[in-house]
Parts: C-alpha cells; sequence; structure tokens
C-alpha cells in the first residue's frame, strides 16, 4: 500500500501559484491541480470534515467554526473533539483497505481540526493549559501523550503567538513571521522519522493571516469605491498584493522542503487547501442591527455588556462571510428575513429550501443563514459604544467571542506605545499578578481579506494538485470528491 502526506497550505489558489511560489508551481507542472469547489461555509472546519468524510454538513453535522448549542444556549466556536463530526473518517476507510493489503496502516494527524480523540494514530493540536489561578500557558496537546514532551525536546515550544493573534506573520520577538508554520512542517517530518504513518495529515496556516489582514489583491480606486456591490474587489486587477509576496516565498520555502522530505523517503505528496481569501472592504453587524430592532438582548456585567443569547429573540453567529442566524422566536422568521435582505452587504438569504440545497440543512445550522456579497464579511459585534465592550473583545479569545473575529490580527492603532503595554503585561504575568492582554484593536475596517462565500472567480477557489494526474478527472472537483481521490492515492477507491 503505498504512502501519503496531505499537506494543507490554508488560503492557497490557483491565482496565488506563480513568481513567488516556484517550488509549488514547478510541483504542479509535474502533476494536475484541480478547481475545488468551495464547501459551503468555506471555513476550516467545514471544508476540512467535507475532505475527510466526503459528506456535506447535513450529514457529518460540522456547520462551520462554531455554532450556537441550543441544549446549553451557548455560542461554542473551535471546539477540538473529534466526536462532534458525526461521519466516519479517510481513516475509517483506509484501514480495511490496508487490511485486504495485509499491512497495517498508521494515521497522523498534525494540526488538522477535532483532532483530538480520534481514532487516528499520532496526534498533535493546538491546547494551552488553564491553571485553577487565571493564568494560561500556551501548549500542545499529543497523542500519545508521550510524543508531546518528545517532540518539544527536539523542536522546542510550540510558537502560538505565530499560530495566531497580532503576532502571527509577523516577526515578533516571541519568533519568525512563519515560525507555527515551520514549528508544524518539522513535526511532521520528526513523525516521519519515528513512525512512518501511512497517512500524514499537515496544516500549514502561514498564508492565512496577512492574505486577511492585507487581503490578497492590489485594488485599484476605482474598484475599491464600489462598497455596495458584489463584483469581486480585484475586478480588473489581478495583481498579487505586496505585502503578500514574503509570506508566499516563505510558505513555498517550507512547502518545498518537505516535498523534498517525503519524496526522498518514497511518500507520495498531495497539496491541497480548504478556502480562497479574497479583498473585502465592508465590515457588517448584524447584531447590532438586530438590537436596534429590539431583537437582541444584552445583560450588564461589571459595567460592560454582554450577549445572552438563551434570552435572545434573535442573534448572529458571524463566521467570516456567512452567518447563522438563531430565531429563539420562530414567529419572527419572515421579519427578520426581510430586514436581512435590505441590510447592505448581505447578499444572499438561506431559508429551509436553501439550506437543502446548499448541503447545510442541519440542526446546528442557523434557522437562516445570511451569506455575504463577496466584498463583505460579519462582525459579531452587538455593543453600540465602544466603551461598553466586554473585556475580552479587545484581547485575542477564540473561545469567549460569539463569533469569529479576524481583528484579533491587528494591535490596536490607538494605543500609544503599544509594544511597551504588552511589555508591562507580560511582565505582570512573570510575577503572579492577573492581567488582561487588551491590545486588540476593535476597528473591523482593518481587515482586507475574508473567506467563506464562494467566490465569483475559480482561480480564488481552493485547490487539489497532485503529482499522479490519473487520480484526477476532472480540471473541478467537489469538495467533498477529496475523500475518494485521496483514497486513489492508495490504490483504493
Amino acid at each position: 500500500m503505498n504512502r501519503l502526506a496531505v499537506i494543507n497550505i490554508v488560503g492557497l489558489t490557483e491565482a496565488l501559484i506563480g513568481e513567488h511560489t516556484p517550488r509549488i508551481a514547478a510541483f504542479r507542472q509535474r502533476g494536475a491541480l484541480a478547481n475545488i469547489t468551495p464547501a459551503f461555509p468555506a471555513v476550516t472546519c467545514t471544508a476540512q470534515s467535507n475532505y475527510l468524510t466526503g459528506k456535506t454538513p447535513a450529514q457529518h453535522s460540522i456547520v462551520g467554526n462554531g455554532w450556537f448549542n441550543r441544549e446549553l444556549a451557548e455560542v461554542q466556536f473551535w471546539k477540538q473533539s473529534n466526536h462532534l463530526v458525526q461521519s466516519s473518517k479517510l481513516w475509517d476507510a483506509l484501514r480495511p483497505q490496508s487490511e485486504i493489503a495485509n499491512r497495517k496502516s498508521s494515521i497522523a494527524n498534525l494540526f488538522w481540526w477535532f483532532n483530538m480523540y480520534s481514532s487516528v494514530d499520532f496526534a498533535i493540536t493546538p491546547r494551552p493549559m488553564y491553571p485553577a489561578d487565571g493564568r494560561k500557558f500556551f501548549d500542545v496537546y499529543s497523542w500519545p501523550y508521550s510524543i508531546r514532551e518528545e517532540i518539544k525536546m527536539e523542536l522546542g515550544e510550540f510558537p502560538f503567538f505565530s499560530f495566531w493573534g497580532p503576532a502571527a506573520g509577523v516577526d515578533s520577538p516571541q519568533g519568525k513571521a512563519d515560525a507555527a508554520s515551520r514549528w508544524i512542517a518539522e513535526s511532521a517530518k520528526w513523525i516521519e522519522k519515528e513512525y512512518s504513518p501511512t497517512l500524514n495529515l499537515i496544516y500549514l496556516p502561514h498564508l492565512d493571516y496577512n492574505l486577511q489582514r492585507h487581503g490578497p489583491f492590489v485594488v485599484g480606486d476605482e474598484v475599491a469605491s464600489r462598497k455596495t456591490k458584489s463584483e469581486p474587489p480585484h475586478v480588473g486587477s489581478s495583481k498579487i498584493n505586496p505585502a503578500i509576496h514574503r509570506d508566499l516565498r516563505e510558505i513555498d520555502a517550507i512547502v518545498g522542503n518537505l516535498i523534498d522530505f517525503f519524496g526522498q523517503r518514497g511518500v507520495q505528496v498531495v497539496l491541497l487547501s480548504e478556502y480562497g481569501i479574497t479583498n473585502v472592504d465592508t465590515p457588517v453587524h448584524l447584531n447590532r442591527i438586530f438590537r436596534q430592532q429590539g431583537w437582541l438582548v444584552v445583560k450588564e456585567e461589571l459595567g460592560l455588556e454582554v450577549l445572552d443569547a438563551g434570552a435572545s429573540p434573535v442573534f448572529a453567529v458571524a463566521d467570516h462571510q456567512v452567518a447563522h442566524i438563531y430565531l429563539n422566536d420562530r414567529s419572527l422568521e419572515k421579519s427578520v428575513r426581510a430586514a436581512l435582505e435590505k441590510i447592505p452587504g448581505v447578499g444572499e438569504v438561506l431559508g429551509e429550501v436553501e439550506k437543502s440545497a446548499a448541503g447545510i440543512a442541519n440542526p446546528r445550522a442557523g434557522d437562516l443563514i445570511a451569506v455575504a456579497q463577496e466584498n463583505a464579511w460579519f462582525t459579531y459585534y452587538y455593543w453600540l459604544d465602544d466603551a461598553r465592550a466586554p473585556d475580552f473583545a479587545r484581547t485575542v479569545d477564540i473561545h469567549r467571542k460569539p463569533g469569529y473575529d479576524p481583528v484579533e490580527l491587528f494591535l490596536d492603532p490607538k494605543i500609544p506605545a503599544v509594544k511597551l503595554k504588552i511589555a508591562w503585561r507580560l511582565l505582570q504575568k512573570k510575577l503572579g499578578f492577573r492581567m488582561l492582554m487588551d491590545v486588540v484593536s476593535l476597528d473591523a475596517t482593518l481587515v482586507k481579506g475574508s473567506h467563506g462565500r464562494r467566490p465569483a472567480d475559480k482561480k480564488d477557489w481552493p485547490v487539489f494538485i497532485t503529482q499522479t494526474p490519473e487520480f484526477l478527472s476532472a480540471q473541478q472537483i467537489e469538495s467533498t470528491d477529496v475523500f475518494q481521490i485521496l483514497l486513489r492515492h492508495f490504490g483504493s477507491s
């Protein structure tokens, strides 16, 4: 049976492959590329689940990076248990095939999501530790437990600050811009040397950060001014933004090194991505609009405002360019839909019929789903006065926020000497004091790239690149096709 390394290059599209990615371009030339019709929504957790199960969210139940837990009446994002994915996985199909081939298979999952408590043999995923005194220590979770210390002795501590937040994708005292992706790539090589798994799933997030900060393309003045239109903001300008040239070169070097490494060990390589990021210029604050309509309930806690989702007749769980709209009062459905359809930046509203057609009719999904125009994205913001924003709003806190927040990539430009404030906060932490790393901006207009909807241009879609062209029967594949195409690489179908 063949062995395979699947390298997930987050944000890679056909439009970005070229002079700044010579190793990826050469790999493509030796093999074949297919554009992947994006998962819906085109976000990490859904796309990966489509790939690994061959099913849609209607079946595997991963309707986004987070959703409203109706039983607990809580919005929950970035949960890690593999039991949340309610369909069998690629490795479940692979193991019977390996038995037929009279070879025991082993699976490694390096930073793909829903990594914990699956049936893979080797797993590493980000997992901070939270002692009872309120402190937070950055770390990773591994299975088996023993490899966590073994791999850290070899590679050092995982550079968490480079994985997400204001230091991700930029040089900082904590590490180089691409430190997190380099660490993950080296961990994949370590796992291969130690255990030689049949399937090695590798997640490289480096492109994700500055594509969201700066947008992938140069935007002309005429195009940038069309803030209420649905055309892609880069129409008429396909020039790659110089702000991401370095990121492309860095990820290309990491990927090229992995291609060489696995090639020398006789391991096939597949390159793929989860989604394509496009330029945006219009944040849409659905929860603020619902609040002004009297549909949102906010409670005061210590002088600040916290969304009470369980008590709100209507609220939105924002996830990039898609928002799940939950109706605790179903009698408001027609009024809410009518209001959504009038909001600038909203491109489409899905009800039951449209959800079924999109493959997302699942109890976890919103009662309505709003899809942004291509130049727009949805915030989770619900406060009307920044002075009343909850304390977590100005921090990197992916679990407490009731929606995805790309503004976590930005330090607040309004804070004078912000790096001194960070140093002071770190000193407070080191001395054992409780502190709040409240340095994140609340200005959603800083975000210049997003994803979640299907881009108008196929060159902005995710890609599947294989060195074995006969495994690709078409230049465009569905996200659910990835499952069977990967199985073919093992001699299975």
